[in-house]
């Protein structure tokens, strides 16, 4: 299969690669990845721990299945995420763990075949791209002077592809009759919300794991055709920037995007696409960054995420020491640090106040004194006190960083 990819397949498509599907070192390569995720279990109720409990059986029974063509997926298990500073909640569809871990084994097969035909700017779920390396081209854009942004939003992009249209895609390079029959099988499988069950007509549900390639075989004539007329695109999955010189190359973008978007079942949602000027107040938001005149920082529902997270950790009636406190805290600011680390400086100092409130208001509490006197419990327990027991500083973390990145540049 590897020399094949080098050198091309007779007609430019493939007949059969479902055996390399259900060989059982590809089907252990796949659940090492579900394993990874973790994740809930889905309608059969089976966890991760229960299926690697009974591995060999499960993988072996998998194969046998694949290979017979007995194989069917079980339906999905309907669960609502909450979208942080929105009412509205997130539909994802969770699939049995064996389901989980076939999707990744065709996912192994098939994406080496795709790579190859997806555009340099689509950077969601590929392998070496990452929302960084997206982030950092639209900031050397942004740099360079394409500061008119078409800031678009795909409405519901996974919930309404079209089935056909996106099993035509695929065909273009897959002619495996019982690969795509498996693929189309996931797209139709039922839905089980509650006592309520359905069949989608449209869409591949958000929480499998081969939805985001298919997404990204759907959406790769999109930045085919934009990177074809000069236009520059960063997209990550469905959650893409236009970035142009001029109001007039942003318009023009944007109608472009909009004849094709119609054209192919899908819509931008009305409200949240726009066309702005970086350079002034305002600004967009992408992958969790705010931009605006030429700085980053994170957007607002970032800010939410983090504080929501710190909350859960810093309740007033804590009956955790605080070492205890702080020694859950610091991967929770460790991890946040490391991807917004390239934010405005101003940024730090703030959140790390804020926290310090959190724990001085737990110390308060413990000690019958009023969390509103500010004076008081500053003296009790100074920034130096929570710097001794350990507490990770964003602002301490950015100076190191920027400091490594000088000796970097001078080097």
């Amino acid at each position: 299969m590897l020399a094949a990819l080098e050198q091309g397949v007779k007609g430019g498509k493939w007949f059969s690669v479902s055996d390399k599907v259900w060989k059982l070192e590809n089907l252990r390569a796949a659940w090492g990845r579900v394993r990874a995720n973790r994740g809930k279990s889905g309608v059969d109720g089976q966890t991760i721990s229960a299926f690697e409990g009974r591995l060999e059986v499960e993988l072996t029974t998998l194969s046998t299945e694949l290979r017979q063509g007995r194989y069917v997926p079980q339906p999905l298990r309907r669960a609502w995420l909450p979208k942080p500073g929105r009412r509205e909640k997130r539909p994802l569809g969770i699939p049995a763990v064996r389901d989980r871990v076939v999707q990744a084994a065709i996912r192994h097969v098939l994406e080496p075949i795709f790579e190859r035909t997806f555009a340099e700017h689509s950077y969601g779920f590929r392998k070496d791209h990452c929302c960084q390396d997206a982030l950092r081209v639209v900031e050397r854009w942004l740099r360079e002077g394409y500061t008119w942004v078409v800031d678009a939003d795909l409405q519901r992009c996974f919930d309404s592809i079209p089935h056909d249209r996106l099993m035509m895609r695929v065909g273009e390079q897959l002619a495996d009759g019982r690969l795509l029959a498996l693929l189309r099988g996931y797209l139709t499988a039922k839905v089980m919300d509650g006592l309520s069950e359905w069949t989608p007509e449209e869409g591949t549900p958000q929480g499998a794991v081969i939805s985001p390639l298919l997404a990204n075989i759907y959406l790769n004539p999109l930045d085919h055709l934009l990177a074809g007329q000069g236009i520059r695109m960063v997209r990550y999955a469905d959650d893409f920037v236009i970035l142009c010189r001029s109001r007039e190359e942003a318009e023009r973008a944007l109608s472009v995007v909009q004849t094709w978007v119609q054209a192919e079942g899908l819509a931008l949602h009305p409200e949240k696409t726009r066309i702005v000027d970086a350079t002034v107040p305002g600004g967009f938001d992408f992958l969790g960054y705010h931009f605006e005149r030429g700085r980053h920082w994170p957007r607002p529902k970032s800010l939410t995420k983090l504080r929501d997270k710190v909350r859960a950790l810093t309740p007033r009636n804590s009956g955790c020491s605080l070492d205890a406190t702080i020694a859950r805290l610091n991967p929770v600011l460790r991890g946040w640090f490391g991807y917004f680390k390239h934010s405005y400086r101003t940024t730090f100092p703030y959140l790390d106040g804020w926290v310090r409130r959190r724990l001085r208001a737990i110390l308060c509490k413990r000690r019958h004194l009023p969390a509103w006197h500010k004076g008081e419990s500053h003296r009790r327990w100074p920034i130096a006190y929570f710097a001794d027991h350990g507490l990770y500083s964003l602002a301490a973390a950015h100076r190191t960083a920027c400091l490594a990145l000088r000796l970097q540049v001078n080097h």
